[in-house]
């Protein structure tokens, strides 16, 4: 493996794997870029056509997503081992329509695609991704690897490059360090860049569970004072649940007995899923909305939850982060052809201006829907409502709901727009 590359990528998770798929392809304009990704640990292997449970963490990937790893060619890799398409997403208020649960459909044939998403869990996303790249000559994967510090040096009077040192002691450098690395972001806190964080007072139960009617092709979304309660379809006779609470009424229900939780859950869920058989896992965090200040540094861009985590309710946070890869590789790679330097700012400013902005507007629509639905007077919750009633009713209404759910709103990456490659 060579000890230079044009772009290091720290995190090889859904995000980063994303994008070091779009820079290291062969195809598109340009030549790839040398890419190394630096991944602490592979997830466990899934074979494809087992029927085990599924896992408890899973994410609602967007038709704009599905287009990006249609682009780098890792989409056959994920419908391959296991995805679930929804076609539609009913939402309804659980004041104002709870005995009919009837609510607002929206409907994947309203913005011309054939679903408006799928439900897949994260380690069949990060597997396909991994399979992308290690076909991929001009991609190196080291895995298990960290960055333990990084240094930006001069080499003449006009360029510079970052040298990587991993927790192995061994050194690497590029153009370009990519922190794809999480909320928690080693290369954000390197680089000094601030991500102020405010903390709802909620917390999400998430759980997977066997029902007896196999799934359908919908998301159910209900939304109360206490805050949303989701379930979404997974293949077979699974479905994964989400459910957001205070504190103190998380910990009780994750404390229950199974018959006793699932007495709970069917109390609030429409009786069209069916009875609930059986709890296969659950679990609980804590949710938060931060953004950070810059998305660039010297030779430093971030990416993902790296740069913003937002309200989960929408699960939107995953899709905004493959964006941000698809962004930031489009923008790297007309660089390349155009003959700049693709870790210089005034390179890396394109990029930030592109997403920060779109991310920012998406973290107060989402914040938004969350206070919208909070305990209101009831003028208010009869204005919520209407609202919600004829956001289901107007047509060009309906359209652009459905185009936000399915990620076809918004600036795009091409290879989003169209699912060709960069």
């Amino acid at each position: 493996m060579s000890d230079h590359f044009d772009v290091i990528v720290a995190g090889g998770g859904m995000v980063g794997g994303l994008l070091a798929a779009a820079l290291g392809s062969a195809r598109g304009a340009g030549d790839p870029l040398s890419v190394c990704v630096l991944e602490a640990a592979r997830p466990d292997p899934f074979t494809p056509g087992s029927e085990p449970a599924h896992d408890i963490r899973v994410s609602a990937v967007s038709v704009a997503s599905e287009r990006l790893f249609r682009a780098v060619g890792a989409w056959d890799g994920v419908v391959s081992r296991r995805a679930c398409p929804f076609r539609r997403m009913r939402v309804w208020d659980g004041e104002a329509s709870e005995s009919t649960h009837k609510g607002t459909e929206f409907d994947a044939h309203e913005v011309g695609v054939p679903a408006l998403g799928h439900i897949v869990e994260n380690r069949v996303l990060q597997l396909a991704l991994l399979d992308c790249i290690e076909q991929l000559p001009s991609v190196s994967l080291c895995c298990p690897a960290r960055l333990a510090h990084y240094r930006v040096s001069k080499q003449g009077d006009d360029t510079s490059n970052i040298a990587v040192t991993l927790d192995s002691g061994e050194t690497l450098t590029a153009s370009l360090l990519v922190g794809a690395d999480g909320a928690r972001s080693t290369v954000r806190e390197r680089a000094g860049i601030t991500m102020p964080r405010s903390v709802y007072e909620q917390r999400a139960m998430v759980a997977t569970v066997s029902t007896d009617l196999p799934q359908q092709d919908i998301t159910w979304q209900r939304f109360v004072p206490t805050g949303p309660q989701a379930m979404l379809p997974l293949s077979g006779h699974q479905a994964s649940l989400v459910w957001y609470h205070d504190e103190t009424e998380i910990q009780r229900l994750c404390s229950l007995d199974e018959a006793a939780f699932i007495e709970a859950l069917e109390a609030a869920f429409p009786t069209e899923l069916g009875a609930i058989a059986r709890v296969h896992q659950r679990a609980s965090f804590p949710i938060a909305k931060a953004l950070a200040e810059s998305y660039i540094s010297d030779r430093i861009a971030l990416v993902g939850d790296a740069c913003h985590t937002v309200h989960p309710l929408a699960g939107q946070g995953v899709n905004l982060g493959m964006l941000d890869a698809g962004a930031l590789a489009e923008t790297l790679r007309d660089a390349k052809v155009a003959r700049q330097d693709i870790g210089a700012r005034r390179t890396l400013r394109r990029y930030e201006r592109w997403r920060r902005g779109e991310n920012a507007m998406m973290a107060t629509v989402l914040d938004g829907f969350h206070k919208a639905f909070s305990p209101q007077a009831a003028p208010v919750r009869g204005a919520r409502a209407l609202a919600l009633e004829l956001a289901g009713r107007v047509t060009p209404a309906r359209r652009q709901v459905a185009r936000y759910a399915s990620g076809l709103a918004g600036d795009l990456p091409r290879l989003a727009r169209t699912g060709d490659s960069v």
